[in-house]
């Protein structure tokens, strides 16, 4: 939960927020998002992810664009003793991140934007108005 703003060093590793750590602790996987962002999942979380891919048929095209999405970007990433991980270089270069990164929590997973698409992000998520006709079909009741 939450958002952190943290910077890149030269090598490309990202320095994670302590409260991600322990949950990183038997590894974690980094893919592209859904949005122009990326993906840290556990390796608990990513597992149920590439179980689920992996029972969609692969005569459907929709499944195997998701399929292609995700795991084509897939690493394995570990965390240094520093709190750190590597954000391999295609993924960078995808999000056009040198320097600064936003990390938004997610709950099994967070993100990691670049401070400017986390920007336009926040702006969409801050008009009350689409916010009431975009999730109206959502039950968020008890």
């Amino acid at each position: 939960l939450g958002q952190y703003q943290h910077a890149l060093d030269d090598k490309g590793r990202l320095t994670i927020p302590a409260v991600f750590r322990d949950s990183l602790a038997e590894g974690a996987f980094i893919s592209q998002g859904f949005d122009r962002n990326l993906m840290v999942m556990t390796a608990t979380y990513f597992q149920q992810v590439y179980q689920r891919i992996n029972a969609m048929s692969i005569t459907d095209p929709a499944a195997r664009l998701l399929r292609r999405l995700i795991l084509s970007s897939a690493y394995q990433v570990e965390v240094d003793k520093a709190g750190r991980i590597l954000l391999p270089q295609n993924l960078r270069q995808f999000l056009g991140m040198n320097g600064e990164a936003m990390i938004i929590g997610q709950g099994e997973y967070f993100e990691v934007w670049t401070p400017a698409e986390w920007g336009r992000q926040m702006q969409t998520l801050q008009d009350a108005e689409a916010n009431a006709q975009r999730f109206q079909a959502l039950d968020l009741g008890a």
